[in-house]
């Protein structure tokens, strides 16, 4: 079935701008999404998105009242609601593998959702900006396209991507909103920034930069976070990027080297020095078992110790 609108089919369009013009009313509502305040979300009750991830849980998660994710400059976050369940998904999309991630976050939300008897599955989008190379405008068109396909009725909410998340600052075009927070007890979605992106935040950049696909993340029925097993290859030819300048580092390691944020640079380089820290990642899932990561009470994350 179809991607929906004000419970109408939407029309396949080639830009976003036509896209834009055919319902202005999105205009609007994403005007009013960048115009509210940023939150600083408190790590306590935070699980953290990275790129090429997802995580999924419902209201009656203890340990967790907001999923949120940032830094997205060229990628997208991608969320999936339930209204009926409350069983919420957020992604962190790149446009690696588009038309293979959707169906993942949609059925990680349905599954959780089999026992609602009413309610209606809802989309947020939200991120993109107007980039030279017109990154954010594809990886746009191929998520609309890609939800479109898709089998369940799915109502477009908010889309606040591309020219409707772009503001010029010093001559160059840059997002407005980088990061999002979902209340997953209320629903509310919100401009959000966060001071702490764990656990194990170096591991699962390493991931990413190493080529990983999108990884889901968190099991909700136990409460975990759940990284790996990962695999990478020894690549010391890396260690060539830690004498660079930030110039360098931003023109040839970021889709958008003039809209990154100030942590850009120093977040490739821990990266890197992870990697070459752990030549193999082996070490680091002893068994070949994943790291499995618990909230305490006091609201940290913990390693589970597994036999």
């Amino acid at each position: 079935m179809p991607l929906l609108i004000q419970n109408k089919r939407i029309e396949r369009t080639s830009t976003t701008a036509e896209f834009f013009a055919k319902y202005p009313h999105l205009q609007e509502n994403a005007r009013s999404f960048c115009a509210k305040a940023l939150v600083n979300v408190d790590p306590k009750c935070l699980l953290y998105v990275q790129q090429r991830e997802f995580a999924v849980t419902t209201p009656a998660d203890h340990f967790v009242t907001v999923i949120g994710s940032d830094d997205a400059t060229t990628c997208h976050l991608v969320l999936v609601r339930h209204t009926g369940s409350g069983a919420t998904c957020l992604a962190h999309c790149d446009g690696s593998s588009t038309w293979t991630e959707v169906p993942l976050f949609v059925k990680a939300v349905t599954t959780l959702s089999s026992q609602a008897k009413d309610g209606r599955l809802e989309l947020h989008l939200i991120g993109g900006f107007n980039d030279e190379t017109k990154t954010s405008h594809s990886l746009s068109l191929n998520l609309l396209a890609a939800f479109q396909k898709q089998r369940e009725d799915i109502h477009l909410v908010t889309c606040c991507i591309t020219e409707l998340n772009d503001v010029v600052t010093d001559g160059n075009h840059r997002p407005i909103v980088y990061g999002i927070g979902v209340n997953v007890k209320t629903g509310e979605v919100f401009p959000a920034t966060f001071p702490c992106r764990g656990p194990a935040e170096e591991l699962r950049s390493a991931r990413t930069f190493t080529g990983g696909q999108m990884a889901e993340i968190y099991d909700s029925s136990k409460s975990q976070v759940k990284i790996g097993p990962c695999r990478w290859s020894p690549n010391s030819d890396i260690a060539f990027w830690l004498t660079q300048d930030d110039a360098t580092i931003l023109k040839y390691l970021s889709t958008s080297p003039l809209a990154e944020p100030p942590h850009f640079v120093q977040h490739i380089k821990s990266t890197i020095r992870f990697l070459l820290e752990h030549p193999s990642p082996d070490s680091l899932f002893p068994g070949g078992l994943p790291q499995l990561f618990r909230r305490t009470e006091q609201g940290d994350w913990e390693r589970v110790v597994q036999p």
